[in-house]
């Protein structure tokens, strides 16, 4: 007997956050990501948007994320 594996619940979403941007001789060198805010009017970009409360929960759980930085 073979075991079915259930298809993974897949949804992306996106919503605003605080961004950090250095700008130097005209040209953007690092940005920050603050991204400790919580979800807030998530808007679904590709998946089943069924999912999008549960994938919410799920991203905002509290936890205290580093921000993000890309750049030199």
């Amino acid at each position: 007997m073979t075991q079915s594996v259930p298809a993974p619940r897949r949804v992306v979403f996106q919503y605003l956050v605080p961004v950090h941007v250095e700008v130097e001789d005209g040209l953007v060198c690092r940005v920050t990501v603050i991204d400790e805010t919580p979800v807030r009017n998530p808007a679904v970009v590709e998946g089943d948007p069924a999912y999008l409360s549960d994938a919410v929960t799920a991203a905002d759980d509290g936890q205290p994320w580093p921000s993000w930085q890309f750049g030199y």
